[in-house]
């Protein structure tokens, strides 16, 4: 159950950390194991191989939609 306000955002893993999950699902483990040794949930370990069988990569994939009208320099902080 998701509270308002409480959503928090999570950063990216980085490129390291999912190829670790590659590597470590290619030497046999499964889903649940890869997700405990390493701290992860197991919808993103899923998520992550799923990426990897279908584009052969585990770097960040280009994003669709609008990209942002002001440049990152003069938006607001």
């Amino acid at each position: 159950m998701y509270q308002s306000g409480n959503i928090m955002k999570t950063k990216e893993l980085t490129k390291q950390v999912r190829d670790k999950v590659v590597e470590k699902y290619e030497a046999g483990l499964g889903y649940k194991k890869i997700s405990r040794a390493l701290n992860i949930s197991l919808s993103t370990i899923k998520s992550i191989i799923r990426k990897w069988k279908e584009y052969g990569t585990t770097a960040n994939l280009p994003r669709g939609g609008r990209p942002p009208k002001r440049k990152s320099r003069t938006r607001r902080k």
